[in-house]
């Protein structure tokens, strides 16, 4: 209980999912619905704003273009992450015969505060519709 992992592949150049998960214009499109700010660097700010929920604050991590992107977020809302308050949030880029395979991990509910199984079971009903979000637009937004 303490990962989820999704896996898509998607029709489309690694580069291009790569700008698509990075960039501020693409991740305020699939993955918030309000608008997004991104400091693409390790330590740099994220922010994803939902459309009546408010702002997901997530510190980066990783940044290996074109493979590797990760961030810590807040479980709470409009809040910096911290220990107890946080998940680690990696997305793996490989090219295949087919396009590119998505990996989409999140690691360390054990170690959040509160009701970590809801949030787990929140998180995996998400994961199951952002990816779906990912692939669609891939699909249907010009590079």
């Amino acid at each position: 209980m303490d990962t989820i992992t999704r896996e898509i592949t998607v029709n489309a150049a690694r580069a291009r999912v790569w700008d698509v998960i990075t960039q501020a214009q693409h991740l305020g499109r699939w993955f918030g619905d309000a608008g997004a700010e991104i400091d693409l660097r390790p330590g740099g700010r994220l922010t994803l704003s939902f459309e009546g929920h408010g702002t997901s604050v997530a510190r980066v991590e990783r940044v290996e273009e074109p493979e590797v992107f990760s961030f810590r977020w807040a479980r709470s809302r409009e809040t910096e992450p911290a220990p107890g308050d946080e998940t680690l949030v990696e997305f793996t880029l490989t090219e295949t015969a087919d396009g590119t395979l998505v990996r989409v991990r999140e690691s360390g509910f054990a170690s959040l505060t509160g009701d970590a199984a809801a949030y787990h079971r929140g998180n995996t009903e998400g994961w199951a519709v952002k990816t779906a979000e990912l692939q669609r637009y891939l699909e249907t937004v010009p590079a």
